[in-house]
């Protein structure tokens, strides 16, 4: 009895906690999608970092709003001892847990097709919005200044797309010098190609090879915290009447 009052406060605690998280993040979210300028005023100087809040907006209400129901969820399963609550709880984390291994396992097993699968899909879109979507045209820019890189694959990315077509030219990151840490403008043709700056996907791979132990031990706490929820929530189920 002693063990299942524990494990039953624990796991209201580590919830709740993740329930707040989840608000928090539902909150951010929200204000920095209808209104990022006064959201930014807040950071002063630091304004231009937390510009990558403003660009994620979207992607932090659909993390909140999960963290948010996850968290309810369990909270209101141990506390009420509602074992619907309980088995709800455990079968969206599961489901969460399986994509997670099985994107970990694409991405180190398939990487190269994971690579040619997403240039079908990203280097279209950038084509097609780049230079006329302000927020599409803004996450690219942060993630290029971010990891010194240009496009998906290359310069070559951004050919036809609105900002060539306007400019004629490419953003200044496709010409940035990694000697000197500046970028030429106007980023021509000849220039990017004599530049020949590598594209963000390559970029993201080398940096998470790099971090590869940070990465995983990350990644390896995560997943004990998830499987430390289904194991708790699981034990409560089975003990409750």
């Amino acid at each position: 009895m002693k063990c299942y009052s524990f494990v039953k406060n624990m796991m209201i605690l580590f919830n709740f906690l993740i329930f707040l998280c989840g608000v928090a993040l539902l909150a951010v979210g929200i204000w920095v999608s209808v209104d990022g300028s006064s959201f930014l005023k807040i950071f002063g100087p630091l304004s231009s970092s937390a510009m990558q809040f403003v660009n994620v907006g979207y992607f932090l209400i659909a993390a909140g709003a999960l963290l948010f129901a996850l968290g309810f969820l369990s909270c209101y399963g141990a506390h009420t001892e509602n074992k619907c609550a309980l088995m709800t709880f455990f079968l969206l984390l599961l489901i969460i847990f399986i994509a997670e291994v099985a994107a970990a396992v694409v991405a180190l097993v398939y990487t190269a097709m994971g690579e040619h699968f997403l240039t079908l899909l990203v280097v279209p879109t950038i084509k097609k919005d780049y230079g006329s979507q302000s927020d599409f045209t803004q996450v690219w820019n942060t993630t290029m200044k971010g990891l010194n890189c240009c496009g998906f694959n290359n310069y070559t990315d951004f050919e036809g797309s609105p900002y060539f077509l306007d400019n004629q030219v490419f953003p200044p990151y496709c010409c940035f010098d990694h000697v000197n840490d500046t970028v030429t403008e106007p980023c021509t043709k000849e220039k990017a190609e004599n530049k020949a700056v590598q594209g963000c996907f390559s970029q993201l791979l080398y940096e998470i090879r790099t971090n590869a132990v940070t990465v995983g031990a990350v990644a390896a706490g995560i997943g004990g915290l998830e499987l430390a929820s289904m194991i708790a929530s699981m034990y409560l189920y089975c003990n409750l009447k």
